[in-house]
C-alpha cells in the first residue's frame, strides 16, 4: 500500500518519452490527438485501479488496460490491453 500512496503522491512527476508515447497510443488505439501522458495519470488516478510495485516498476491495472512506470524516473514505459 506504500508504494501505491507513492504513486499517487507523485502522479505530477509521471512522463514519458517520444518513443513511449507512440507506444503507448498504439497499444491502447488512442488517437493522435489524444494526450496519452494524461490519459495514463486518469488510469492510474482512477479509484478501481489496483496498483503494485514488482522490482523496479509500478504496475496499475484498471478497466482491462495496464500501465507500467519506472519507480526511478516516473516514466510510463508502456500501456496495453489485458486479453
Amino acid at each position: 500500500m506504500e508504494h501505491e500512496t507513492d504513486l499517487i503522491k507523485n502522479i505530477n512527476l509521471i512522463h514519458s518519452t517520444e518513443l513511449g508515447v507512440s507506444r503507448i497510443r498504439k497499444n491502447l488505439n488512442l488517437n493522435s490527438d489524444q494526450d496519452a501522458v494524461a490519459y495514463c495519470k486518469n488510469k492510474i488516478t482512477d479509484k478501481n485501479c489496483k496498483i503494485y510495485k514488482q522490482g523496479k516498476n509500478w504496475y496499475c491495472i484498471t478497466d482491462n488496460t495496464i500501465i507500467t512506470v519506472n519507480a526511478h524516473s516516473y516514466t510510463v514505459i508502456t500501456a496495453h490491453t489485458v486479453k
